[in-house]
Parts: C-alpha cells; structure tokens; sequence
C-alpha cells in the first residue's frame, strides 16, 4: 500500500471515528430534545438500538482497559504509510485535537460510564417507538 493510500484510509478512519462521537454525544441530546418535543425520530426503535449499542460498545471497552478498534486501526495505517508521531495532515490535525486529549484512564472510565447512565435514563424517560406504533410519546 503507497504511503499517501494508506495515511488517507488513516484519515478516513478518524473522520468516522469522528461522526461516531458526534453520533453518540449528539445522539441523546437529540432524543431527549426530541423525546420532549415527539419528535417521531427521536423515539425511533433502530436509531435508540443503534445508539444504545454504540455508547455500550464503548463503555465495555473502557471498562475492559482496551483500546478503540478505530484507533488501533488508524494507528497502523499510519505507521503503514510512514507517518511519524509528528508528521500530521489537516484532517488528522485537527480532529485529533477534538477526539482526543490527556487524563488518567479512569475519567474517561468514569466519564463513558456515566454518558451510558444518561443514555439509560433517556430510553426509560423517552422509551422507543416502533415505526408501526403510532402512539404519541410521553
């Protein structure tokens, strides 16, 4: 794989690691928004399944002390393409300064696991819908 493939499959990996962060975090304050307005997507069963399992994914790992698959992936496609610590592209600049920052690794145990917490409560304060259920929500 040429160096400038593999650090551009290297980007593409943090920008999904990216939407799914915003997916996650953007995710329960559009349904506890949209749960308080009835907002159909909002209680939607497949978006709250994907989101549960999303934030339970990374809760899991957290607690398990493993690294994020997308990181240990875009990782080695970098060091694959020749990048050193130093040698950045826009992309990778700048949402590593978003997505990623220093504490010990129980803030972010701590911080996932009661993200998770908040997730919980908005699927019993804003319980999902099926598509087929027409009942307003609560």
């Amino acid at each position: 794989m040429a160096s400038s493939s593999a650090i551009a499959l290297a980007d593409a990996v943090l920008v999904v690691h990216f939407a799914i962060v915003v997916f996650i975090v953007g995710g329960l304050a559009f349904i506890v928004i949209g749960g308080a307005r009835g907002w159909p997507l909002a209680a939607n069963v497949w978006f709250r399944a994907a989101h549960v399992a999303a934030i339970a994914i990374v809760v899991v790992q957290a607690w398990l002390g493993e690294a994020c698959p997308l990181t240990t992936l875009e990782s080695w496609l970098r060091r694959r393409g020749g990048a050193s610590a130093y040698d950045k592209s826009f992309v990778e600049h700048w949402l590593q300064q978003i997505l990623f920052y220093e504490a010990p690794s129980w803030v972010f145990v701590l911080a996932y696991s009661l993200f998770a917490l908040a997730v919980a409560w908005a699927w019993w304060r804003y319980p999902p819908r099926s598509p087929r259920t027409r009942s307003p929500v609560p």
